[in-house]
C-alpha cells in the first residue's frame, strides 16, 4: 500500500486556517450583533456650501447652481490690457565690487536682493557705495545685473 500524502505539517497548517475562518466568522457575527443593539447605520459625512464636511446634511436653500460650460480649464488667456507696465529699468547701490576681478554685487532698492555683476555689463566704471540704474537678466546661476550705469 501507498503512504499517506498528509504529512504531519500539512495537518497542522489545515488546522490553522479552519481556526482562522471561524474566528473571522466570529467577528463578522458579533458587527452584526453590534450594529442592531445600537441601531446605528452607516454614518454619513456631508459637504456644505462652503466645502466644510459635516455631519448634518446640508441646507438645499444655499446650493450654488454653476453651468457647466463656464468653468474654464487651464490658465486663461491674458489679454492686451492685463499686462501692467514694468519698468525694466532698475536703481540700486554697489555693496561690493573688486575691479582686479571683475565682479561685484548690487543690491536692489526696491525689494533689497543682491544681484551679480560682471565687468562686461557694465556701461561705466563703479565702484563700492555708488548709486546706479541697472537692468535684470537671467544668468546661469540667477538673475544678473546688466547695463549698469551711475546715477
Amino acid at each position: 500500500m501507498a503512504k499517506s500524502q498528509q504529512t504531519f505539517n500539512k495537518i497542522e497548517k489545515e488546522k490553522k486556517r479552519l481556526k482562522k475562518r471561524e474566528d473571522k466568522q466570529k467577528k463578522k457575527e458579533a458587527r452584526k450583533a453590534e450594529a442592531k443593539e445600537n441601531k446605528q447605520g452607516i454614518q454619513f459625512a456631508y459637504v456644505d456650501h462652503l466645502g466644510n464636511l459635516t455631519d448634518t446634511p446640508p441646507d438645499p436653500s444655499q446650493k450654488i447652481k454653476v453651468d457647466a460650460e463656464s468653468i474654464e480649464i487651464g490658465i486663461p488667456k491674458k489679454e492686451a490690457g492685463d499686462y501692467e507696465e514694468v519698468d525694466p529699468i532698475r536703481k540700486g547701490k554697489v555693496s561690493f565690487f573688486d575691479t582686479s576681478k571683475g565682479f561685484g554685487f548690487i543690491i536692489d532698492s526696491e525689494n533689497n536682493e543682491k544681484y551679480f555683476c560682471h565687468v562686461s555689463g557694465l556701461l561705466d566704471e563703479i565702484a563700492e557705495n555708488d548709486k546706479v540704474s541697472f537692468e535684470l537678466e537671467r544668468g546661469m546661476k540667477g538673475m544678473n545685473a546688466v547695463r549698469v550705469k551711475k546715477v
